[in-house]
């Protein structure tokens, strides 16, 4: 089914003289003394009636799917009252943009993990004789499409990356280039019904239940681990610069062992946690 154009006139003129069939009708019927005046009233009026069913009023952003007796004849996009084809059963097809929020799906990402995942989907009818005669009801079809094309892009991603690969998308840290995977996953899905998917956002994303306090705790550790390689790699660049510092001012002469434990107290009192009470060696009595 592809959408066309059908013929179409002025509604307002068609009314008035379907209007005007239908009074002169009944007139020459109610007041025909003859039979063939109450024949021609009956004719005319008959007429008019038949000009009535080819009225048609279509919305702002609507469109009317027409079909004359199982047979597809074409589309009505423009607004107001037309007249057309007579006995033409008419099917109205919104053309507003409209947004459908999926249920929270529970899925396996790409390493296996459980989680749950939600998104909305705004899209609009581009083809109306498509949405209505090409899929059984096309609601429902984009319903059941979003959900699968969700539940397909979550599989395809990680959750979340713990190997600091930068290279790699993941489903929490690309949330913008995953939308756009999604919104062409969901597009090719739904041509079938002349629908255009106009935009797609993940509008929930977590870990399952079961394992939601484990991934928390994985989650706080890689945390606590990057911090403390900064305060390591920090407290070596000090150091460093301590005992550099020591050497070329000449202060103090400093052997491989002293620098071993200088190394050792300085790196102690820096990457400690907690305060650290200095001991001060005021010289020995011998």
């Amino acid at each position: 089914m592809r959408e066309k154009s059908i013929f179409k006139i002025n509604g307002f003129a068609a009314m008035i003289i379907a209007l005007a069939c239908i009074g002169f009708g009944i007139y020459l019927i109610v007041t025909g003394t003859t039979i063939p005046e109450k024949i021609a009233g009956v004719i005319v009026l008959i007429l008019g009636l038949v000009i009535a069913t080819s009225l048609t009023i279509v919305q702002p952003n609507e469109a009317k799917v027409l079909t004359f007796f199982g047979t597809y004849l074409g589309v009505i996009r423009d607004q107001g009252l037309w007249a057309t084809i007579p006995f033409t059963f008419k099917r109205s097809v919104s053309l507003r943009v409209t947004n459908f929020n999926s249920e929270k799906l529970k899925v396996n990402d790409l390493e296996g993990n459980p989680i749950e995942i939600a998104a909305v989907v705004v899209y609009k009818v581009r083809d109306a004789a498509k949405a209505l005669y090409d899929v059984e009801n096309y609601e429902k079809f984009i319903q059941i499409q979003s959900e699968t094309g969700i539940r397909h892009i979550a599989s395809t991603y990680a959750y979340d990356s713990f190997e600091n690969n930068t290279n790699a998308f993941t489903l929490r840290q690309n949330s913008d280039e995953v939308s756009d995977v999604l919104v062409r996953d969901l597009q090719r899905r739904l041509d079938v019904a002349g629908v255009d998917v106009i935009e797609a956002r993940l509008m929930h994303l977590a870990y399952s239940s079961e394992i939601a306090s484990a991934m928390l705790q994985r989650q706080q550790a890689q945390a606590v681990l990057s911090a403390r390689k900064v305060i390591v790699d920090g407290a070596v660049g000090l150091v460093k610069a301590a005992i550099d510092q020591l050497t070329e001012q000449d202060i103090v002469e400093l052997d491989e062992e002293k620098k071993a434990q200088m190394v050792n107290n300085l790196m102690v009192a820096i990457v400690s946690e907690k305060g650290t009470q200095p001991i001060i060696n005021t010289g020995s009595i011998y």
